[in-house]
């Protein structure tokens, strides 16, 4: 993790696009060159992202996901910026489409979208990819036809399939969302989940 100072982060920031923020602040930027930086900061004192930050995380995981031959955003660098209480990590995004704006816009998609994406699914858990926040928004539609994952912070990678309950745990997050609840109905009624 490199120690960014206050006037290399303003200078990395400048005239960029901020996509995500909230209360705390900025959380997700488009920089001049079309790279994306990500903020984390640490939302409690005693914590596990004390010893390992999610910006860490994020990064550890790409390299991971990478290895197993899962596309995902591609890591330049992870920053701690003191100045502003926060860590960050530098990529190139995942080019692609979310499969929530696939489903919920004008583009037209493969018919047999549902079904890869399940497929999809199954395959990441057999490789033991344990992806706490998996939905629609954060699985992307590539311009080579292949889907990918992003925002991969909070995610887990085990060296053996998931377990009955932890593809569970997946399930319930991927169907939190009622319009994708709503899309991926007909899959779920077929395959009885």
């Amino acid at each position: 993790m490199l120690k960014l100072n206050h006037p290399d982060y303003l200078a990395l920031r400048e005239n960029c696009k901020v996509i995500e923020q909230d209360g705390f602040g900025d959380k997700v930027m488009i920089l001049q060159d079309g790279t994306f930086l990500k903020l984390f900061r640490r939302k409690r004192l005693i914590t596990s992202a004390a010893i390992w930050p999610y910006a860490q995380r994020f990064a550890d995981n790409a390299k991971k996901l990478e290895k197993l031959g899962i596309p995902c955003p591609q890591i330049i660098q992870v920053y701690r910026i003191p100045s502003i209480e926060r860590d960050a990590v530098h990529y190139h995004p995942l080019p692609g489409t979310t499969l929530r704006d696939l489903h919920s816009g004008e583009t037209e998609y493969p018919n047999d979208l549902r079904e890869r994406f399940l497929k999809f699914v199954d395959h990441i858990q057999d490789l033991g990819v344990y992806f706490r926040s998996i939905h629609l928004g954060n699985v992307v539609l590539t311009p080579d036809n292949e889907l990918g994952l992003i925002d991969i912070s909070d995610m887990k990678i085990f060296r053996r399939p998931l377990s009955q309950w932890q593809r569970k745990r997946n399930l319930v997050h991927m169907i939190r969302d009622e319009k994708d609840e709503q899309w991926l109905k007909p899959i779920l009624r077929e395959k009885k989940l």
